[in-house]
């Protein structure tokens, strides 16, 4: 779909050339940078800000915070290798994540169960399209991760996570509006318990793509998703 977008003041109206009709008006907010304009939503940097804020607020304020009986935070990495399955687009994606895992409690000052974390991780890499285009693709997000104590044993440590984000795509499948889009992701792993705490895991996930029906067109992807990492 082709646009011209038209700016007043904080309304857009997006032009369909194709349909020959107008669309909006849309709450905006305007970007310039050198020669390149970029409009943006409103709802869109509104969740990108709260997003930015809980990634990057959480564990500048932990930090400073004593452990105060909490469970010790750790700091892990992986390699995370998808296939996209809906549609059926031949879209496969590797990416390096980096993450860190928080008492619950410590970041929602709330009672909750010993064994529930808290996630924040960020992720980039590349994905190769049916054309085999290669393409950015990157994505930030919070999960929260329950350890299943009753199947845990002296070698491993399964768990369940789910939680959602934002993630950019630098292309995308027919019928989708946008390259910023939310991320919903859940999942089930296992840990490999390690000396010193240095657990290796492998970990199985659903992954989700759309605009949440902000856009007019929302095609959503579906990928599965293999990662292993490390903490350390």
């Amino acid at each position: 779909m082709v646009c011209s977008c038209y700016y007043n003041i904080s309304r857009c109206f997006l032009y369909d050339k194709e349909k020959n009709e107008a669309k909006g008006p849309f709450k905006v907010i305007y970007f310039r940078w050198m020669k390149f304009d970029l409009i943006l939503p409103q709802s869109y940097v509104i969740c990108l800000l709260i997003t930015a804020m809980v990634i990057f607020y959480c564990p500048v304020s932990l930090s400073a915070q004593g452990n105060n009986g909490y469970v010790p935070t750790k700091s892990g990495i992986s390699l995370n290798s998808a296939y996209t399955y809906d549609p059926s687009d031949n879209i496969c994606f590797l990416q390096a994540s980096v993450f860190r895992l928080y008492d619950y409690d410590r970041v929602w000052k709330h009672k909750a169960p010993d064994n529930l974390r808290f996630k924040v991780e960020g992720a980039v890499g590349s994905a190769r399209l049916d054309n085999n285009d290669v393409k950015l693709i990157a994505n930030a997000g919070v999960l929260a991760l329950l350890y299943l104590d009753r199947f845990e044993t002296d070698f491993i440590k399964p768990y369940l996570e789910a939680g959602i984000g934002v993630i950019y795509t630098d292309y995308r499948v027919k019928g989708q509006d946008y390259r910023f889009n939310f991320n919903p992701q859940a999942g089930i792993g296992i840990e490999f318990k390690r000396k010193g705490n240095q657990n290796r895991f492998i970990l199985l996930r659903m992954h989700h793509i759309s605009n949440g029906g902000f856009g007019s067109l929302n095609r959503g992807q579906n990928s599965i998703v293999f990662a292993f990492g490390q903490y350390f």
